[in-house]
């Protein structure tokens, strides 16, 4: 089985690495392709993951390349981990937008959007060249926006679903709390990327019992700080929103914190300078304990196990993906990607098939509304460019709202991401 990780000179990727070691006996690496316009990156990155094999070893081989065509050549699935402009572009996207009062976060509001135009013609480049060379190739894009990012590989025909580590980190956090196994934990996990509630926890499977009332009553102070939101929130709702959701239900809160203190994106880029110096460390074999505050918890396992699933008969039969809704929320299109919990079989090219869902309250389901909206209007900007599309996709934002505020954060995006949108 041959791998390619397109963006392999992240930081990310001796996480991901480490997963395919520990893990070959679920997905049997024969060969993995670490893909990359950065050489400098993939000099450092390359020799360490090999490292990590022969520590473990694990038969694979791995290579490292910076043209994509030959990378993904005979690929059985690619998976997609890069960032359009680096740390530089995800820098202004926290920090313009607080100049006119709004979050400034790489993945919502306004920095998400400028991340999604800059992003989404990138990926389907890509995806086609994919496409040119296998064919039958899943695509499995861990990039943000991970949702309208997926929403454009499905509807250009590609074979790919979307993932996000935040369920993964909430069962690992739950089974902890619970004292049982994480795979004994299944989520009633529904939303969109980045826009998710926990509605259930289940022990044993799908149809388990649920146990998160007593989740709640029993450990609402842990799980409140990890979301870093008041635990009257899981009172009064019952249920666990994502960490995302603290940007809607705390937003002038979190404006207010952020203009107090550097921005996440400095604290990243100084850390990834230090993780590559570590991984230059020829004694190094292993993935350093400074990757932890790096991001991306558990990304690795949910990696394995969602390729597992689609390229064989290994892997949880039921995983968290983003795929197409498909009558799943009957409030949204068929064709919006969702986040939930499927059934994952790639071997017949069906692909995830989500669960079912029950009737969602009006509290989720507005919101959850009121962003696919932002979505659609965000997918058509990036897919054809222009400022009025822009203008109008700030504008549909429940984050912003409002004409002024619209009219401002289109001027700031525009005149910070010029070099990455060529309409502009």
């Amino acid at each position: 089985m041959k791998l390619a990780v397109v963006g392999g000179g992240s930081t990310y990727t001796p996480e991901l690495i480490d997963g395919f070691a520990r893990l070959r006996d679920t997905l049997p690496v024969s060969e993995l392709v670490l893909i990359d316009p950065a050489a400098e990156r993939l000099e450092l990155i390359g020799p360490l993951a090999r490292r990590i094999f022969a520590k473990q070893d694990h038969p694979g081989l791995v290579t490292t390349t910076s043209d994509l065509d030959a990378g993904v050549a005979g690929a059985d699935a690619v998976l997609l981990q890069l960032r359009v402009g680096g740390q530089a572009a995800r820098l202004q996207d926290e920090t313009w937008p607080l100049e006119c009062g709004c979050v400034g976060q790489e993945t919502t509001g306004a920095g998400g959007l400028a991340k999604a135009l800059r992003t989404v013609p990138v990926v389907l480049d890509i995806a086609e060249r994919v496409r040119r060379a296998n064919p039958d190739a899943w695509i499995i894009d861990f990039t943000n926006p991970v949702g309208i990012v997926t929403r454009a590989l499905l509807r250009a025909g590609h074979k790919a679903v979307g993932l996000c580590n935040v369920a993964i980190g909430f069962q690992r956090n739950f089974a902890a709390l619970l004292g049982v196994a994480p795979a004994e934990v299944h989520l009633d996990h529904v939303g969109l990327n980045h826009l998710t509630w926990e509605l259930g926890v289940r022990l044993g499977g799908p149809e388990g019992t649920d146990v998160l009332p007593r989740l709640l009553a029993e450990h609402a102070e842990a799980v409140a700080a990890d979301l870093r939101l008041p635990r009257t929130v899981l009172d009064r709702l019952g249920v666990v929103p994502s960490y995302y959701l603290r940007y809607f239900y705390a937003h002038d809160e979190v404006v207010r914190v952020l203009g107090e203190k550097p921005a996440r994106a400095a604290e990243v880029a100084a850390m990834e300078r230090e993780l590559l110096a570590l991984y230059g460390d020829p004694a190094l074999d292993e993935k350093p304990a400074l990757l932890a505050k790096r991001g991306g918890a558990f990304y690795s396992e949910a990696a394995v196990d969602l390729a597992a699933a689609l390229l064989g008969d290994g892997g949880s039969p039921v995983q968290v993906v983003n795929t197409y809704n498909n009558g799943t929320l009957p409030f949204l299109p068929d064709d919006a990607v969702i986040e939930v919990q499927a059934r994952v079989r790639g071997t017949d090219g069906s692909g995830p098939v989500p669960l079912a869902v029950p009737r969602l309250d009006p509290l989720y389901a507005g919101l959850i509304s009121h962003v696919t909206a932002y979505e659609d209007l965000a997918l058509d900007a990036a897919l054809r460019g222009g400022r009025e599309r822009v203008f109008k996709a700030l504008l549909a934002h429940p984050l912003v709202g409002q004409l002024d505020l619209a009219e401002g954060l289109t001027d700031r995006l525009l005149a910070h991401n010029k070099e990455h949108l060529a309409w502009a």
